[in-house]
């Protein structure tokens, strides 16, 4: 792997993912397992038994009707239409079927999108502290990724450093709300700004600037609050979504790639998208999980008590003396680190049975990042860890 070029390109534009592989191979991460006591937050990993009706969906699909039931499958139209009439159901929007394909998850839709529209030296703006595999996506498709820093008090980016981080090669930009790590959602006012924007930059450069609305957690939000799609405010957008979050299900991936109906090309655009699903790693989810999509759709994780965990959390951390605010969606946490190495405070952690994800990997040295898909039991036994990790810091 050392001699693979995409591996050199990305080592040098994203250390984040060589920090995640280095913080994985630790002797503290790879031991956790052998320990029951051991506290793994750190990824959106279950820790409970799947929700009860994911697991009927996949026994009564898992039957075959007809001879063809686990041939090859493309983008079915009994699935498109599901995902249609959903998003129809939820955002009151019709889209069109021919304008929605099925992907192995998020991951597999962005790297449709961005492996679609990207020419090799062609720009895409990404928001940081990041997804940390926007980057790398972006490179593998030859394509050069533009950091735009986020705002640490209000945790959105300026717009006008965005606005300055448009060129002539600028042929997307990625926005994820609400933000993996942050948890921020994205105001109205903000997202019609950048509408705005977009298409006055459009306008100047003589070509259209895409926007990759990456929606992953839009159905996990706390406090009452509403998710607003970017994809609202600018016609030239791209939907993503999965199921694996609202589900916690990451390891049966399916989502979805979703043309905006006020986008002018979306027909243009259709031949290439599916080649492109083709192509890259056939990024087209397995016969079972698009059988079973109507019931999927109809299933969450219970998001009241992963607030509830997410309250229990904050409060607790902050008692012990960590600085974190309160994310207003995703599964998320993320405290400021007692010391600012947060490769050092993880593993000192890892030594308290508590595994959490450096901050650096999601380019946010001096910080952490906590997933609450944890069960209460677990959230329970690791705060003596958290603690005696931050006690010694101070001491």
């Amino acid at each position: 792997m050392d001699g693979s070029p995409i591996a050199k390109r990305i080592a040098l534009a994203q250390q984040g993912v060589a920090t995640l592989l280095a913080y994985l191979n630790s002797a503290e991460y790879l031991h956790r397992s052998d320990d029951p006591e051991n506290c793994d937050f750190v990824f959106g990993n279950p820790n409970e038994m799947p929700l009860a009706g994911f697991v009927e969906a996949m026994q009564k699909w898992s039957v075959p009707q007809n001879k063809d039931w686990f041939a090859y499958k493309l983008n079915e139209p009994d699935s498109r239409e599901a995902v249609a009439e959903s998003l129809q159901a939820w955002r009151g929007v019709r889209y069109d079927p021919e304008d929605i394909f099925l992907t192995t998850g998020a991951f597999g839709a962005l790297a449709v999108a961005i492996n679609a529209l990207v020419n090799p030296g062609d720009e895409v703006i990404f928001i940081s502290p990041p997804w940390f595999f926007y980057a790398p996506m972006i490179i593998a498709a030859n394509g050069v990724p533009v950091r735009v820093l986020t705002d640490m008090r209000t945790l959105e980016p300026s717009l006008q450093a965005i606005e300055e981080a448009v060129s002539r090669k600028t042929r997307a930009i990625i926005l994820n709300t609400p933000n993996n790590p942050t948890g921020k959602l994205y105001s109205e006012g903000f997202l019609k700004r950048l509408g705005e924007l977009l298409v006055h930059k459009s306008h100047q450069i003589g070509h259209s600037i895409y926007l990759i609305s990456d929606e992953s957690y839009s159905k996990i939000i706390f406090d009452g609050r509403k998710h607003l799609s970017p994809t609202r405010y600018y016609p030239h957008s791209f939907l993503v979504y999965t199921y694996g979050k609202t589900l916690l299900t990451p390891g049966q991936r399916i989502g979805y790639l979703a043309l905006s109906p006020e986008m002018p090309e979306r027909e243009a655009l259709r031949e290439g998208l599916l080649m492109t699903q083709m192509v890259t790693g056939y990024a087209i989810p397995n016969a079972l999980l698009q059988h079973a999509i109507r019931d999927l759709d109809r299933l969450s994780i219970d998001i009241p008590h992963l607030q509830t965990k997410r309250d229990r959390m904050v409060a607790e951390l902050r008692g012990m003396g960590y600085e974190l605010h309160v994310p207003e969606g995703t599964f998320y946490l993320l405290p400021k680190s007692p010391d600012p190495d947060d490769v050092a405070f993880s593993r000192r952690l890892g030594r308290q049975k508590v595994f959490c994800l450096p901050g650096s990997v999601a380019e946010m040295p001096g910080y952490f990042r906590i997933s609450i898909t944890a069960s209460d039991e677990m959230i329970g036994r690791s705060l003596a860890g958290f603690r005696a990790a931050i006690e010694r810091v101070k001491a």
